[in-house]
């Protein structure tokens, strides 16, 4: 532990960013690559095509719910343990590693019993009826996904905890082995097999179970938690503080589900009063294109999560060593490297939207889905640099501990914006508005967190010169 204690403190920052962050984007864009290579197989396939597409579209939010409470145990916890690695209080860090992972247990059966039961009703209230065919994709995707829910949500809850016991690369290597799994088996399954959205539901949820079988394998060879029988006993306190610790990050995932929820209704609303999209033949268009969009979004957004998620040991270790001139340091060059990864992503979508279209079988479609589709990544992305920015922001305050500043950021921007924009433009704008949701919300956002980041800066140069005092 002394290793890890001396690195933290005293390495460059750049070089920490480096050993701990690239390690995270990978782990969390292998994350990601799971439910966009289904997409990609499922658009590619004569006999699923769009159908297909915008059924994966319906189910994906309903898989965010399950991370979203994965990583706010886990990244919760994730904090909580390097704080207290940094207080020296490895106890505390032990205890909350062993009631997280109850937490995860319990949470993700009552979860997949919930998913069971009330299938159809919670696929229908995410659009899942826009057409009959859409409808029955879905079915199949959701029920073999549901399956595999708590080997999904123990392994996403177990790999921040594995980056705060100083092995981010051992963690990055579990999510890319589950990846590959998935990666080959969805042709095989798919085009092989025709097994269609069932095939890649299976593959997927194999990829889960080896990560997750993989992650328990790792506690049992942890470097520097080593957790016994008596951490697995509720302390409350503790929970009630990696929770805190780890809301942000499942308001940012559920806050997802929301705006998807309310954006697909509004796709199956002002979809059918479209004078193209109302035709039986092309009313799944506009729901699979946002799904499409969204995800070339979460391939970008897993990038900046994973840059300031993985800081959070960083963050965390030195806040609690009372190292605020490396924090401060740190969340420079970390807003400087998120705005980079916005303006890159906004040349490409601005300049390819077309090929990217083609990654998920554009060529099999109508040009009325290539139009749309061009239109919606210009117009949807067009923010995507202050996204970039907000996110690194609402991260590095939960990583400081400043949860309260961090969740309520995060509600702002995700739900009220998100939410509310998605419903009130398609008043005003019909199926424009849906697209003008995103960039409004992330341009008001970005306001705020100016505001954020200059009390942030403030902060930090006062507990600076008292320290120089």
């Amino acid at each position: 532990m002394e290793n890890r204690q001396l690195n933290l403190s005293t390495e460059k920052v750049g070089k920490l960013m480096g050993k701990y962050a690239i390690p995270c984007i990978i782990s969390l864009l292998v994350g990601a690559l799971y439910n966009i290579v289904d997409q990609i197989f499922i658009a590619n396939a004569n006999y699923l095509g769009s159908y297909g597409n915008a059924a994966n579209t319906v189910v994906f939010p309903l898989t965010v719910i399950a991370l979203g409470i994965a990583v706010m145990i886990g990244d919760g916890c994730c904090a909580f343990v390097s704080i207290s690695l940094g207080e020296s209080k490895s106890d505390n860090a032990n205890q909350s590693v062993g009631n997280s992972i109850l937490l995860c247990v319990i949470s993700s059966i009552l979860l997949t019993v919930v998913y069971l039961v009330f299938k159809d009703p919670i696929l229908t209230a995410f659009g899942g009826k826009v057409n009959k065919e859409t409808f029955e994709f879905s079915k199949e995707y959701f029920f073999y996904i549901t399956l595999g829910i708590p080997f999904y949500m123990l392994g996403q809850a177990l790999n921040p905890i594995i980056r705060a016991d100083g092995n981010p690369r051992f963690a990055m290597v579990l999510t890319l082995i589950g990846a590959v799994i998935n990666i080959i088996l969805d042709p095989i399954f798919i085009f092989a097999f025709k097994w269609g959205m069932m095939g890649a539901a299976i593959a997927t949820v194999i990829g889960q179970i080896a990560t997750f079988v993989l992650s328990i394998w790792y506690l049992f060879h942890a470097k520097i938690i080593k957790i016994k029988r008596i951490d697995f006993k509720l302390n409350f306190k503790i929970i009630g503080k990696t929770i805190s610790l780890g809301l942000c990050s499942f308001l940012a995932q559920i806050s997802l589900v929301a705006a998807m929820m309310a954006i697909n209704n509004m796709i199956q609303k002002y979809g059918a009063k479209d004078e193209i999209f109302s035709l039986e033949q092309y009313s799944q268009i506009p729901m699979a294109v946002v799904g499409i969009v969204m995800k070339f979004f979460q391939i970008i957004i897993s990038i900046v999560i994973g840059m300031a998620a993985g800081c959070i040991p960083i963050v965390g270790y030195n806040m609690g060593a009372k190292e605020y001139s490396r924090v401060k340091e740190l969340f420079t060059k970390l807003l400087i490297y998120e705005a980079i990864v916005g303006a890159v992503s906004l040349l490409i979508v601005e300049i390819f939207p077309s090929a990217l279209m083609q990654i998920f079988g554009a060529s099999n479609e109508s040009v009325y889905y290539t139009d749309f589709a061009i239109k919606a990544f210009r117009i949807y992305l067009c923010m995507i640099i202050f996204a970039c920015i907000n996110k690194a922001t609402f991260i590095f305050m939960q990583a400081m501990g400043k949860a309260i500043e961090s969740t309520l950021l995060s509600m702002v921007r995700e739900i009220v914006f998100d939410v509310a924009f998605a419903l009130i433009l398609p008043k005003f704008l019909a199926l424009d508005g849906v697209l003008y949701s995103m960039p409004v919300s992330d341009a008001l956002t970005a306001i705020i967190s100016l505001v954020l980041i200059i009390k942030t800066y403030r902060y930090f140069n006062k507990k600076i010169n008292r320290q120089v005092i």
